[in-house]
This record gives structure tokens, C-alpha cells and sequence, in this order.
């Protein structure tokens, strides 16, 4: 029999002394700290352009204040013109060639001329021809009209009949003027009587268009009576 100190060791000891070392693929520190995948790797949405401010439209060189007149808006066909479907009131084809529209300018008589002027110059602005367009006064003379009737008034008259300006009367004198397609009235002072007859007169002269300036209250009761 051997002794046992002569036994030898199993031959599985060698391995049970090596240190065990997993066979797998080393990871690297580098690699383990946050991935940017999730956030880069994500498809962002493509930005939409962001429409900026449109640019405005131009602006008429009128003062800014109250709704002044819309000439082009308000104009009705004219002489056999076509009529175009728009939102004009049911008003007979007759009719509508013998009645002008009526804007009313709420204004003071001490601002009514201004008003008009404003009126005038958005009239202008729009395409009308300045030979288009009366303006009578119920109060003092337009500057304009004082000027020209210092020459005399057969100089002041030669230019109406010219009509290729814009024409000022008094309402005293404005039943010589001619019927023309636009006619303002700045009711700036003056007599009742005055108001009361420049009123009916011009809404015979207009042809197309009557722009009133001047007290509202005023203005509808003379119209409402002699209209």
C-alpha cells in the first residue's frame, strides 16, 4: 500500500487554483457612460416655416380718424356699365341710375370742411378724376373758391366748365353748377336755409355718389324732408 503522502493531487486542483475569468468580450469604462443615441438617433421634426408679418398694405396718405368713404366700394355701374353681383341693396336698375348713395361724415361745423377735404382727397386717392367731383359749402367759402372768384367770376366759371378740376361753390351760387358724378357738402355754418337747400340740390347733381359733412341729426332731417 502507498503511503499517502505520495498520493498525487487530483488532476482537476490545477484549475480549482486558477482565477476564473469570464470569457466574454471586455467592456471598456469609455463605453459604459450615457448613450446619445436615444436623443440623437431620434428623427426631429422638421421645423415648419414660421410665416412672419405680412407686409400691410400701403396706406392712402388720408389722415387717420373716422371711416372715411370708400368711393370704389360704394360706386354703382353707370350708363349701360355691366353690373357686377356684389353686396349692393336690391335696388331697381332705374332707380339706382336716378338715385345717387348717400355717405354721411359725422363732423362739426366748424370741422365739416376739413372733413370734406379728407373726403376729397380719398376720392382722389381711389381713381376718381378730380372733374368728377362738386364740393358745395353752406358756410364760408372754400379758400379755394375765394381765391379764384377775386379774378372774377367769369374766370371762376370758365374753370367749371372746363372740368378738369375739382370744383367749390357756395351753396348760394350752386345751382349754376352742373350735375357732375361725385358731390360733397360740408354743411360748415351758414343759415338753416342754406343746409336746407344746398342739401336737396346736391342730391340732384350727384350722380353716383353724395358725401355729406356735417351734424347727422342735422343732416337726416333735411334730407328725410326733401328727399
Amino acid at each position: 500500500m502507498c503511503h499517502p503522502a505520495t498520493r498525487t493531487a487530483p488532476t482537476f486542483d490545477k484549475y480549482q487554483l486558477m482565477p476564473l475569468i469570464p470569457e466574454e468580450p471586455q467592456i471598456h469604462e469609455s463605453a459604459q457612460g450615457p448613450r446619445a443615441t436615444p436623443a440623437s438617433g431620434r428623427t426631429a421634426p422638421t421645423p415648419r416655416p414660421v410665416p412672419g408679418p405680412r407686409p400691410a398694405a400701403p396706406s392712402r396718405p388720408g389722415r387717420p380718424g373716422p371711416p372715411r368713404p370708400a368711393p370704389p366700394v360704394q360706386r354703382t355701374p353707370r350708363d349701360g356699365a355691366p353690373a357686377k353681383p356684389g353686396p349692393s341693396g336690391p335696388v331697381a336698375p332705374a332707380a339706382s341710375a336716378a338715385t345717387p348713395q348717400i355717405q354721411l361724415i359725422p363732423a362739426s361745423a366748424e370741422g365739416a370742411l376739413d372733413a370734406a377735404e379728407e373726403a376729397v382727397d380719398l376720392l382722389l386717392d381711389s381713381g376718381r378724376a378730380p372733374g368728377d367731383v362738386l364740393v358745395i359749402t353752406t358756410g364760408p367759402q372754400h379758400p379755394w373758391a375765394e381765391h379764384e372768384l377775386s379774378f372774377g367770376e367769369a374766370s371762376y366759371w370758365a374753370q367749371h366748365d372746363a372740368g378738369d378740376d375739382v370744383f367749390y361753390a357756395d351753396a348760394a351760387i350752386a345751382s349754376r353748377a352742373a350735375s357732375r358724378p361725385v358731390v360733397v357738402v360740408a354743411v360748415n355754418g351758414g343759415p338753416a336755409s342754406a343746409a336746407a337747400s344746398a342739401l336737396p340740390l346736391a342730391h340732384t347733381r350727384a350722380g353716383a355718389l353724395l358725401i355729406v359733412c356735417g351734424d347727422p341729426q342735422q343732416i337726416n332731417s333735411v334730407l328725410g324732408a326733401g328727399v
